[in-house]
């Protein structure tokens, strides 16, 4: 094995993106860039089963995205293909063949029925429910007979039974796990597929994997791939487990909730970078306080040795107001280019590219989802419905005066300028004897829907001085 730091994702495609399988994802990412290594993206497709179409191009599209590149896999090549692991059937046949001939696997003629069967005697009698090993002393010639016969098998390794394991993980330091709480791991399953295991620690080792980052979850699993790496006579992969990734209430953040998938979170309007930033903090910390990353910051700042023990809580009111953040300080022209597809969606023409980015100048103060940005700048462009909280207000003497006096004032002369503006609204008091919010909310109301808004000359700016006058005319009764 090489010297190189190697990391890898290697996601199973049952379906989207995880954020749980994107923090993974993201750690492996920042691992590799920080220390100049390689990240590897391997497609965990043994299980035919749960394969769902279309979610290996989903995923990579996922990753792309939010801009996870990685160094070998699917499409981006690499010497240690393929990166299918349905594409390497040989190279597992070849090494279950050999735990079986040094008696460190075995074949279980088991059926599914006969498992079942086990686990409910089991349980009644108060027993440990996990396989009990009963075909691992089956004698060659017993096996034979069963091959012969056509019996179906799956191979299991054959774990020790007594004693215990330790290891020494990144996160949590040194585990202990008892022999007897390891079960006789599936490596090969009756449809001559590799089990996640079997496959997992294989391709590791083939890949010169340097370091298996991945959830917590998988923790308990490490005995049994140990021992497949001791039983081969190869050198483990240094190993640490993340912390789980926890709901408000500290249940497990699980697949079946919902909104988990990173293109859920995309196509509700988070920016790629909050995501990934808000993302990174679930279960590492940097030395100080600071919270906000770009990616290059990330990369600097990562280190497997500030991860966290402790469930890390998915708060999604933090990840809004980081979100906000971004939307706020981000270049304008790049909040605009996230925003397009969202707002052009609703129809809104954005052909004029100056005004649309003076409308996400305003939008962006006061919104904190790309998804919101449509309605808040749409008075911008379609001439607004007024509410009908506000329709009495309209109708209102006042109102009545300030509409009239401003379509005739502003049908006076071709263009206004800013400060021209600002001049009409002291006059109109003047006129009109309106002021304070007597004077700005029914102005306001008429050109932009809303007695709350932006400055009076940048919406006449923005819609047009034709516009404007039509907008205080339709109101005049």
């Amino acid at each position: 094995m090489s010297n190189e730091i190697r990391v890898r994702f290697a996601p199973s495609p049952t379906g989207y993106l995880h954020v749980g399988g994107l923090r993974t994802a993201l750690y492996n990412y920042l691992y590799a860039r920080k220390v100049g290594g390689k990240f590897i993206l391997r497609i965990e497709d043994t299980d035919r089963t749960r394969y769902v179409e279309g979610a290996v191009e989903n995923m990579i599209k996922s990753l792309k995205l939010v801009g996870l590149d990685f160094d070998e896999g699917p499409g981006a090549g690499g010497e240690f293909g393929p990166y299918f692991q349905s594409e390497r059937n040989d190279i597992y046949n070849k090494h279950v063949e050999e735990l079986l001939e040094a008696d460190k696997a075995y074949r279980c003629f088991c059926t599914s029925e006969d498992l079942q069967k086990m686990r409910e005697e089991h349980q009644a009698a108060g027993l440990d429910t996990r396989y009990d090993g009963r075909c691992r002393h089956l004698s060659k010639e017993q096996v034979q007979v069963k091959i012969e016969a056509g019996d179906p098998f799956v191979i299991r390794e054959k774990t020790p039974t007594e004693g215990e394991i330790f290891f020494y993980d990144v996160v949590r330091d040194k585990v202990t796990f008892p022999w007897d709480m390891v079960d006789d791991q599936v490596l090969i399953k009756s449809d001559g597929y590799p089990t996640y295991h079997f496959a997992n620690v294989i391709d590791d080792h083939y890949m010169q994997i340097s370091h298996v980052i991945r959830g917590e979850e998988w923790l308990s699993s490490v005995p049994k791939h140990l021992f497949l790496y001791d039983a081969l006579g190869w050198k483990a992969p240094k190993m640490a487990h993340l912390p789980l990734l926890l709901n408000a209430d500290k249940s497990k953040l699980s697949k079946r909730q919902g909104d988990v998938a990173v293109e859920d979170y995309l196509a509700k309007g988070y920016i790629p970078a909050a995501l990934i930033n808000f993302v990174s903090l679930l279960g590492w910390h940097d030395k100080g306080n600071q919270e906000i990353f770009d990616m290059n910051e990330l990369i600097k700042a990562f280190s497997l040795k500030r991860i966290s023990k402790a469930g890390a809580v998915f708060d999604v009111e933090k990840l809004q107001w980081m979100n906000s953040h971004y939307m706020k300080n981000m270049k304008k022209t790049e909040v605009a280019e996230l925003a397009k597809p969202f707002v052009e969606s609703t129809g809104l023409d954005l052909s004029d590219n100056g005004k649309y980015l003076a409308c996400i100048d305003f939008a962006r103060e006061r919104v904190n989802l790309l998804t919101e940005v449509a309605a808040e700048i749409k008075a911008f462009y379609q001439t607004p419905e007024l509410p009908e909280e506000f329709i009495e207000l309209s109708k209102e003497e006042n109102s009545q005066k300030i509409f009239k006096f401003w379509a005739e004032k502003l049908a006076e002369k071709a263009g206004w300028t800013g400060a021209e503006i600002n001049a009409l609204i002291k006059e109109t008091t003047a006129a009109t004897g309106a002021k304070g919010k007597n004077l700005y909310f029914p102005i306001r109301l008429a050109l932009f829907g809303t007695p709350h808004g932006p400055e009076i000359p940048m919406i006449i700016n923005l819609i047009g001085l034709e516009e404007a006058i039509k907008r205080f005319s339709n109101l005049v009764v």
